[in-house]
């Protein structure tokens, strides 16, 4: 079972900028979209901060976000990375089965992926995601390379919407009506 040590909310930063959109896009009646939270059990405590200093993740969590855009249900996990690449190992087996199933009954599932060394945002597609996914699990490569991204699924901020991922969402939908994926 995976262990949480307080070491600083890793992405929380890229977390709260989804958060604080997903609220504009709610009042704004544009989206619903909700964080899922991971069930954790504490093993120790600090009583004297009242913080949980050690837990373990008591299961498997499938994604970060789940809501419905429009009528369209929305699946997606957010991913950050200090490297020119995603590593393989931040995505789990049960997201990836997960978001492939989400995608397979007619929903939208997708990562939304921080490059930290650009300041960059994007969506990744579920294609790109299993191609890779698959070729680290039988011997290749072990990480999904900046390049892979595609440039017309990046996010930009906004003075509104903190990160604006809704227009790379109908952009990714014309790809996905185009393509027949």
């Amino acid at each position: 079972m995976g262990y949480w040590q307080t070491r600083g909310l890793r992405g929380s930063d890229f977390e709260d900028l989804i958060n604080r959109t997903n609220k504009e896009y709610f009042d704004d009646d544009l989206a619903v979209v909700q964080k899922i939270p991971t069930s954790i059990k504490p093993v120790k405590l600090d009583n004297e901060r009242g913080v949980i200093s050690l837990a373990y993740f008591d299961e498997k969590s499938t994604v970060d976000y789940m809501g419905n855009v429009q009528g369209i249900p929305v699946c997606f996990d957010a991913k950050e990375t200090t490297h020119k690449s995603l590593p393989i190992a931040n995505i789990h087996s049960h997201q990836v089965e997960f978001m492939d199933k989400f995608d397979m009954q007619g929903g939208i599932a997708f990562l939304l992926v921080h490059f930290s060394k650009f300041d960059e945002y994007y969506i990744l597609d579920m294609k790109t995601l299993i191609k890779y996914y698959n070729d680290a699990q039988n011997g290749g490569r072990k990480s999904i390379p900046y390049e892979a991204f595609n440039k017309d699924l990046e996010i930009f901020t906004d003075t509104k919407y903190p990160l604006h991922y809704l227009e790379g969402v109908g952009t990714y939908l014309e790809i996905k009506e185009k393509t027949n994926d």
